[in-house]
């Protein structure tokens, strides 16, 4: 037997999600008929895709790695079905996109594949900045979009603005510390912990409330720009983090785990949207990329 398209799409739920409840909700299905998508794609690959625990669900090393594959199966399928709608005019002209290397690294590249497998007569540039100068480009011209967590607009009134998808922020822990088994940490759990800081401003903006007035202050013991750092150093028992689910991955690059339990007082969710300058009048390449951006997963 070979796995359905309606198994990946409940399994990418579920990875997504963190739960079969979650999956069920999002896509108005029972939790037995997810329970049992999963358990029959699990056996015809022959392999463990999920953990399951009294929290939810955690994808296993080989779930993390199907999971890439799952996504791009369903997002070819969004592609087909686009690309061969009946009133669909040829578009081609420039489109200049803008984001941060946060978003890059995490929101970018599978839109723009399929982007460019959709309108392959477009000429597609991507500029990397900080928000603030992206804000500048999309004022002046001289980008037609920006993607960006859109807590770090300084000018929002100035843009239209759609999120793509909201993250929250969990705990990040090393496997098997003491924290792991509760569902829910605190601030105060936290303040005697060593804790590893990603030296982002998006993200220390995000997380400024984490530590307002909470005493003592947080033993911040490494500092980084590097998303993989972090996830090393918290893997390897440096310290803890607090970080949204949009980065998140139960693997260090060296194949340690990693795991992240909710917060007791959660941070506001992190989004990720899609934005131009308000007032302007998109061109056919900018209004189809926006249109991508925000289709819903299958």
């Amino acid at each position: 037997m070979s796995f359905s398209f309606q198994q990946l799409r409940y399994f990418v739920a579920v990875a997504e999600l963190g739960s079969i409840s979650g999956a069920a909700r999002e896509l108005f299905s029972s939790q037995s008929t997810v329970t049992e998508a999963i358990k029959n794609l699990e056996l015809d690959l022959g392999m463990t895709l999920v953990q399951r625990h009294a929290r939810g669900m955690a994808l296993t090393h080989s779930g993390h790695k199907f999971l890439r594959h799952a996504q791009r199966i369903l997002a070819e399928v969004s592609d087909a079905r686009s690309a061969f709608t009946a009133d669909r005019q040829p578009i081609t002209g420039a489109l200049n996109v803008g984001v941060t290397s946060l978003v890059a690294g995490y929101a970018l590249a599978e839109l723009l594949a399929r982007y460019r497998r959709a309108f392959p007569g477009t000429a597609v540039s991507v500029y990397e900045d900080n928000p603030e100068y992206l804000e500048h480009f999309l004022l002046g011209g001289e980008l037609d979009v920006a993607l960006l967590f859109l807590s770090a607009l300084q000018e929002p009134s100035a843009f239209n603005t759609d999120v793509i998808k909201s993250h929250s922020f969990r705990v990040w822990l090393p496997f098997g510390h003491r924290l792991t088994e509760k569902e829910q940490v605190s601030r105060a759990q936290l303040a005697g912990e060593r804790y590893v800081l990603l030296s982002n401003d998006e993200i220390r903006t995000a997380t400024e409330a984490l530590w307002r007035n909470t005493q003592p202050p947080p033993d911040i013991a490494y500092r980084t720009t590097s998303v993989e750092a972090v996830r090393s150093l918290v893997a390897t028992g440096a310290g803890v983090s607090v970080l949204p689910d949009l980065i998140y991955r139960p693997w260090s690059l060296d194949g340690d785990r990693i795991s992240a339990v909710e917060l007791a007082d959660p941070l506001p969710r992190m989004s990720v949207g899609v934005v131009t300058r308000r007032g302007s009048s998109p061109n056919a390449a900018t209004s189809a990329f926006v249109d991508m951006a925000l289709e819903k997963s299958l």
